[in-house]
């Protein structure tokens, strides 16, 4: 399963599909372990779990079990988890049964897709998991609904999973051998949170990249900061990247001043002090630098989502292939505990970077051109984007506090069965909440930009690319002198950004 088509799923509202050749090597796992499990001791279906694997549960009462890990892990407390990322789990879930290793009826995978199709989404817990056994309590909450139990959000509205099951003519999923474990058990709810989040942070990449030009015209910086000899010469591809990305991007500007036209060329033999900056800050002039690391930081998260998405992340491991059924550790979420922290640290080096460029257009002493707090009003009856600031700087602060790396953060619990565990899921939900608070910089931030180049009156003179984003934050956030709220701007902005990126 690509990630591409699963935003596709999530994003653009395709239906997600299951080719028959998946169905059919799930049909023959499943007719494997009926067979192999018959007088063989098989964790999770014959044994307790977890610490209580050392005990045999007797043949009756195995129907019983699957239910009963189901309905005991249901534990879990918080606010529900918003619909995107419960269907992102689902989707990670199929994403794994769909590797036919898990020894589950087809009709659990045929149950799934509906839900996912038809926008049925169970009611998951932010809190819960450790990351190890995956998401077994999360997990457990869209288990407790495929066998028509608990409550699912359905058009808008919290109902009875029963209820709304009979209604579009669904039966609950039934327990065969081991479906009760194969669902609650792997990493699926930590991985639908990092698809989104994935999503989610590329759009702000983007912004930023989009951000560092427009800032650069504003400032009238000399174009070299971006050009192919300087960045070709660090051997780092994201720094590439991202330069190669700014100057498309910069294509058509008129803002934007050639080095050799005003410094390189005869006549600066007196001239003691240059009025124009010889080189921009760091915060204009370095972007391609700071944004590179991101860039790659990005790729490999995107690299390893898709690896996991496409991995049997439960256990024990049923393999027809071999004729065995391994026990190990694949539920383990490491991988994806990790590259979560690593995205939460760079998306706040994007709102940092933000944060900084908005100091810049704000501080009439530093920029020299523009008015303080780009108020075009009077100075000291108004108050221009004075109090912006405030909002973007301890939203930045917020995320450097977030930012603390959660994959150390290993408590043993389960009797110490699970003696380290990855915290995975937490590390994606604190992902989530930077990527969050990033976008709300970002907005103020464009909003900024746009007041700064009214100030100057430069919109016509803009690159085609920063025009359409002058164009369409000035639709949602018109040009302003008296003071006036802005929380209704910067929300409307922050969700336009997230939804539109127009220069791809």
């Amino acid at each position: 399963m690509q990630l591409a088509t699963v935003e596709e799923v999530l994003f653009k509202g395709k239906d997600l599909t299951v080719d028959a050749d998946t169905l059919k090597k799930v049909d023959e796992c499943y007719r494997f372990l009926e067979r192999f499990s018959t007088e063989k001791v098989i964790y999770g279906i014959n044994t307790g779990f977890g610490p209580m694997a050392q005990w045999r549960v007797d043949d009756r009462y195995l129907e019983d079990l699957q239910y009963n890990i189901i309905r005991s892990h249901s534990t879990g407390a918080g606010q529900p988890l918003d619909d995107i990322y419960v269907k992102a789990a689902m989707i990670a879930r199929l994403g794994t049964l769909a590797q036919a290793r898990s020894g589950i009826h087809r009709e659990v995978v045929e149950l799934l897709l509906e839900f996912v199709n038809r926008g049925i989404y169970p009611f998951i817990p932010e809190h819960g998991s450790v990351g190890a056994s995956g998401d077994l309590v999360q997990l457990a909450h869209i288990a407790l609904c495929l066998i028509g139990e608990g409550k699912v959000h359905y058009n808008g509205v919290w109902r009875a999973t029963s209820e709304v099951m009979e209604e579009c003519g669904l039966k609950p999923m039934s327990i065969h051998v081991r479906e009760g474990l194969s669902v609650t058990n792997g990493t699926s709810v930590m991985t639908g949170i990092a698809i989104v989040n994935q999503h989610y942070a590329e759009g702000l990449l983007e912004l930023s990249v989009v951000a560092a030009v427009w800032m650069n015209e504003i400032a009238s910086s000399y174009d070299d900061w971006m050009a192919e000899p300087l960045n070709e010469c660090r051997r780092h591809y994201g720094q590439q990247k991202m330069a190669q990305e700014m100057r498309r991007l910069a294509e058509g500007s008129q803002c934007l001043v050639k080095r050799e036209h005003e410094l390189y060329d005869e006549g600066h033999a007196e001239t003691k002090k240059f009025e124009h900056k010889v080189q921009a800050y760091y915060s204009l002039r370095c972007t391609p630098q700071i944004l590179g690391p991101i860039c790659e930081t990005l790729d490999n998260a995107r690299r390893v989502i898709e690896e996991e998405l496409n991995s049997a992340c439960d256990n024990p491991i049923v393999d027809p292939d071999t004729q065995n059924v391994y026990h190990g550790g694949n539920f383990h979420g490491d991988y994806i505990s990790l590259e979560e922290d690593k995205v939460k640290i760079a998306v706040t080096r994007l709102a940092m970077t933000a944060e900084r460029q908005l100091n810049y257009l704000f501080h009439d002493r530093i920029n020299e051109i523009l008015p303080p707090f780009l108020n075009l009003g009077t100075l000291g009856l108004n108050y221009g984007m004075q109090a912006c600031q405030f909002t973007a700087t301890s939203t930045t602060a917020e995320c450097q506090t977030l930012s603390m790396p959660n994959y150390v953060h290993s408590i043993p619990n389960n009797n110490d069965n699970q003696d380290i565990v990855s915290m995975g899921t937490n590390s994606a939900l604190l992902c989530r909440q930077v990527i969050n608070n990033a976008y709300q910089v970002m907005a103020i931030h464009f909003i900024a930009l746009a007041q700064a180049t009214d100030c100057l009156q430069i919109a016509d003179r803009l690159a085609p690319a920063t025009r359409r984003y002058y164009d369409e934050v000035r639709r949602l956030a018109p040009k302003f002198v008296a003071d006036t709220p802005f929380y209704e701007e910067i929300q409307a902005v922050e969700q336009y950004l997230r939804n539109n990126i127009i220069t791809k």
